[in-house]
């Protein structure tokens, strides 16, 4: 047996650091007003922290069309290539959608070939109001959440390339978001996470069905937020006493203080049950906040 130095720990046991990145939502499935250009609510580019020293990532929002289009490639590449969804899409190998062009979009690149390996679209409460409803509205009645709306984002169209799907991309989505929320004045996010609908190679509802019954009596938000699907998978019909966990997606929102708002709608071109969920800044505990502060 020899003296442990400083860099030495146990095969196999995670280290602080590790288990700290393994707890952060992965999405690994499935706020500019209208009258200001793409990107104002940014740094600039000059003042970015922009290739981070970490794994040789370098994270940024989008500026251009051609950014925008990077960042929809790697989404049909996820969404389309790897889940089967069927995107109603009018540019062949890219997902767009009507939203595409009234969010925002944050890239995580890799540093030595440029493309884009990691992505989060967010939409502002002035675009919101630009466009009309959230991408959020098309799946669920948010009614209850009219008070919030005025300082409420919406995040969507989450992925991370196959082959880069570890923590320090992670941490770079979420340290951005972050110091995009805290820049801008904004407290709110809100979004729908995805339940696939294949349980053991047959499709069903009932993993949806099992994750919903747990959430709904561990992390259910107050009912004067609580949302309606449009659309409802019908869990009441549904085996939801499977003994699963939810995709790490939700698990790591939980883990930041979001909140499930209501049952799972079903998205048919995805084919998800999808779960409206929101996560206040002032719910974010104070660990994760240090270190995105510092991602």
């Amino acid at each position: 047996m020899h003296a442990s130095q400083p860099g030495d720990r146990l095969a196999g046991i995670p280290s602080q650091k590790e288990r700290f990145l393994n707890e952060l939502p992965s999405p690994t499935m499935p706020l500019s007003p209208a009258s200001l250009p793409r990107g104002w609510l940014h740094r600039r580019r000059s003042e970015e922290v922009a290739p981070l020293g970490r794994g040789g990532i370098q994270v940024s929002w989008a500026q251009h069309q051609s950014e925008v289009r990077e960042a929809q490639r790697l989404r049909y590449a996820v969404f389309a290539g790897e889940m089967g969804a069927r995107l109603n899409t009018p540019l062949p190998g890219h997902d767009v959608d009507l939203f595409d062009d009234y969010c925002e979009h944050l890239l995580v690149r890799d540093a030595r070939s440029l493309d884009v390996i990691g992505t989060y679209r967010v939409l502002t409460p002035s675009q919101a109001r630009r466009v009309g409803s959230t991408y959020s509205d098309t799946e669920f009645d948010l009614v209850r959440l009219r008070a919030l709306r005025e300082r409420m984002v919406e995040l969507g169209r989450s992925c991370v390339h196959v082959d880069h799907r570890h923590g320090g991309v992670i941490l770079a989505l979420w340290g951005a978001l972050t110091e995009f929320m805290l820049r801008n004045q904004l407290d709110t996010m809100i979004g729908c996470a995805s339940i696939p609908m294949l349980h053991n190679g047959v499709v069903s509802g009932d993993v949806a069905a099992s994750v919903w019954a747990q959430l709904r009596q561990s992390h259910l938000a107050p009912i004067e937020h609580h949302v309606r699907p449009r659309l409802a998978l019908p869990v009441e019909r549904l085996d939801a006493s499977l003994p699963v966990a939810p995709p790490a997606l939700i698990s790591g929102y939980l883990r930041l203080g979001a909140k499930v708002l209501g049952p799972p709608a079903w998205d048919p071109d995805f084919n998800t049950a999808d779960l409206p969920m929101l996560l206040r800044m002032a719910d974010l505990p104070s660990r994760y906040r240090q270190r995105f502060a510092g991602a």
